[in-house]
C-alpha cells in the first residue's frame, strides 16, 4: 500500500472538510444515510436470540436491506422477491447463514449466504457484506464494488485482486486492509467502517 498517497488523501481532506466527518457538512451529509438508525435496528433485529426466529429475521433482512441507501435500487426489489420465494429450508438456511456470519463461524455464514444467492444469480458484495456493516460498524466491512476496485488501484495495494464473485478470502483481506489503512489517519475520518470507505471514495476524487 502507498501510504504516502494515504497521507496526502487525509490532508487535502482535512484542509477542504476541517473536522472530517464532525464538519456540519459531513454531518448533514451522514443525515441521509440514517447510519445511527440502521445500525440500531440492526442491533435490534439480529441479536443472537432474535435470529432463532427464521420467518422474522428473514423478513427483517428485507426491511434493512430495502432501506439501507448503500444497497443499489436494482437490488433491492431482486432480493425482497427471491426471500419471499424461498422455501422454508432455504430461508432457514439463509437465516442461519447470517447468524453464523455475525454471532457464529464467520466463513461458514459468508459462504453459506453466498451459496444460496447465487441460486438466483445474487451472489453480489452488496448483499453479503450490507447487514455485517451495520451489525458491527467498527469491525465488519460494507464492499461497494466501485470503492474496493478504486482503494485497490489508486493506494497501490499488492497481492489483492477484486473479483466480481464475493469469496471470504478477499473479505478478509479487504477487511484487513480497511482497518491498517483506518488506523494511519486522524480518527475524524473514521466514525466508522463506512464513514472511513467514504473518505477513501471522496478523496479519490479530490
Amino acid at each position: 500500500m502507498n501510504v504516502k498517497k494515504l497521507m496526502q488523501a487525509e490532508s487535502l481532506f482535512l484542509k477542504k472538510i476541517p473536522g472530517g466527518f464532525s464538519n456540519p457538512e459531513m454531518v448533514k451529509i451522514g443525515k441521509k444515510h440514517k447510519m445511527e438508525k440502521m445500525i440500531e435496528t440492526a442491533n435490534e433485529f439480529f441479536s443472537k436470540k432474535n435470529c432463532k426466529n427464521i420467518q422474522v429475521t428473514s423478513e427483517n433482512m428485507v426491511k434493512v436491506i430495502s432501506r439501507s441507501s448503500m444497497v443499489s435500487m436494482f437490488e433491492k426489489p431482486k432480493f425482497r422477491d427471491f426471500v419471499k420465494s424461498l422455501k422454508n429450508d432455504d430461508k432457514e438456511f439463509l437465516v442461519k447463514g447470517l447468524s453464523n456470519l455475525l454471532h457464529g463461524k464467520k466463513q461458514l455464514g459468508f459462504e453459506a449466504i453466498v451459496d444460496i444467492l447465487k441460486t438466483e444469480k445474487l451472489a453480489k458484495w452488496s448483499l453479503v457484506t450490507v447487514i455485517p456493516a451495520y451489525y458491527f460498524p467498527d469491525d465488519e466491512v460494507f464492499v461497494k464494488p466501485t470503492t474496493a476496485k478504486d482503494v485497490i488501484k489508486y493506494f497501490e495495494v499488492e497481492d489483492m485482486i477484486y473479483k466480481p464473485a464475493p469469496t471470504w478470502d478477499f473479505y478478509q483481506k479487504y477487511r484487513d486492509l480497511i482497518h491498517t489503512m483506518k488506523s494511519k489517519v486522524d480518527s475524524s475520518l473514521a466514525p466508522s467502517n463506512a464513514a472511513f470507505s467514504g473518505f477513501l471514495m471522496m478523496s479519490m476524487k479530490m
